[in-house]
């Protein structure tokens, strides 16, 4: 492929359009560790590997665009989130992020539990082999199919999210001559510093049971007076992409304050509690995610500080990550189609995907990185925005990123940081087919979740 000139946008030294961006880094060539999956290097030929292989050998085999998951580092973070908290507390992978039955297995593998807020979710859990009773089952709805199917099956937790609910699943396992073990989710009042759409603490939001006004403590009253529910404990959780841990802090206490009423009002000590997910990652070299051991270490001090100022025994801690670990395990590969300069502004390189397979930055205005992977470039840095195939203004990929001014269609760039969410929201907006995903691991490639094909969009409809 030659790579002829062409008119390009702003470089670095030029006075730069108002944006999302950072200052170029001084190499474009270096794969920041922090945003990239742990077996992500370049060889000798410059090309980015993942697992020992290059991405070049991996769009040949599986095409473009596609999801790579390193599995060697997918395992490796969940072995560090069950070691940081250890036997005393319980670690449930959010499947929601990213799920699969290969992943499934891994989890089980590793010792991790597994959350899921859907049938299709349950579904794929328990297809894969994971014992019922590692399960909790979330949502704000669930049907009463759903609910029927989950206590049948004995998953481990019912998370209980209104009124209504507490009556349905007490219902629903009476009449199966069960017991379900159930959560009460409360939200308690945080304002978690995120995006509006992923804070989910505040009271004016669909989550949970509010604290505040005694709410909580009154659907408490209810669970503990039901024959079907056994009442193991409080869920709060106040978002995603968190990275100050103030804010568990303050859930943390609200949290244990509720306990200290429980006990109060009806001398019983709740024995667990869980303080949700949502802590950050990488997605550009400005953030700055925390270890699971340092989070370990905060919540569990937090827990135990407010616990010995109420006069309680300290409770069994369950925390949900889900993006922390899939999240910076997996890449989406594209090929570049065409490049567009927009004297004064940047320039448009557009891909063969796009929000159909990411529609994150379109929905949250998320940022990513991106990098061209195929090669490495001592070319000047350009100001671009990364943009999909799709018929919508908005579908962008990456809003504001530096890439070599040599590239040209063609080029192998990769935006690191998808393994969550992306898949899992992936869309057939028009009629695109949603991306494999590949896993890689010491020089072998396999598909976990194969590309869609027009035959299966054809399938479904029956015209």
């Amino acid at each position: 492929m030659s790579r002829s000139a062409h008119p390009a946008g702003p470089r670095h030294a030029d006075v730069l359009p108002e944006g999302h961006y950072s200052a170029p880094p001084a190499d474009l060539n270096v794969l920041d560790p922090k945003v990239w999956s742990r077996t992500v290097t370049r060889d000798e030929r410059g090309v980015a590997t993942v697992g020992g292989i290059g991405v070049d050998a991996l769009a040949e085999e599986f095409g473009t665009p596609a999801y790579f998951l390193d599995e060697s580092d997918f395992r490796a973070r969940c072995r560090a989130w069950a070691e940081a908290f250890g036997k005393d507390a319980d670690v449930f992978y959010a499947g929601k992020a990213f799920l699969s039955r290969a992943v499934v297995r891994w989890l089980k593998e590793e010792g991790l539990n597994l959350d899921v807020c859907s049938g299709g979710e349950l579904t794929t859990a328990l297809s894969a082999g994971m014992p019922a009773e590692r399960i909790a089952f979330h949502g704000n709805n669930k049907s009463e199919e759903e609910i029927r199917t989950a206590v049948e099956v004995g998953v481990g937790r019912i998370v209980l999210d209104s009124f209504q609910e507490i009556v349905r699943v007490a219902h629903i396992a009476q009449s199966l001559g069960k017991r379900q073990r159930v959560q009460i989710r409360v939200t308690v009042g945080v304002e978690a510093h995120t995006h509006e759409f992923i804070a989910t603490a505040h009271e004016d939001q669909k989550f949970g049971i509010a604290l505040a006004g005694g709410q909580a403590a009154e659907a408490v009253r209810r669970a503990l007076k039901l024959d079907g529910l056994e009442l193991i404990g409080i869920h709060s959780h106040i978002g995603s992409q968190i990275f100050d841990m103030a804010g568990f802090e303050v859930s943390a206490r609200r949290v244990v304050g509720l306990l200290a009423e429980v006990r109060d009002e009806h001398g019983v000590e709740l024995p667990e509690i869980d303080l949700g997910g949502g802590l950050g990652i990488a997605y550009t070299s400005d953030d700055d995610p925390r270890e699971p051991h340092e989070i370990a270490k905060a919540l569990n001090e937090i827990v135990g500080r407010e616990c010995e100022a109420a006069g309680l025994a300290t409770p069994r801690i369950s925390v949900e990550p889900g993006r922390a670990i899939v999240g910076p395990t997996a890449f989406t590969l594209y090929r570049v189609g065409t490049i567009k300069p927009l004297e004064g502004l940047r320039t448009y390189v557009s891909v063969d995907g796009g929000m159909s397979d990411n529609i994150r930055t379109a929905l949250y205005d998320a940022e990513y990185s991106v990098s061209l992977v195929s090669r490495t470039s001592e070319a000047e840095p350009m100001l671009t925005r990364v943009v999909g195939k799709h018929c919508e203004s908005g579908d962008i990929v990456v809003r504001d990123a530096f890439l070599p001014s040599d590239v040209a269609p063609g080029d192998l760039i990769a935006v690191p940081a998808t393994g969550a969410y992306c898949r899992s929201m992936a869309s057939n907006y028009n009629h695109a087919l949603r991306p494999p995903v590949v896993a890689v691991r010491d020089g072998e490639a396999r598909v976990i979740v194969r590309r869609e094909t027009e035959e299966d969009l054809l399938r479904l409809d029956v015209g």
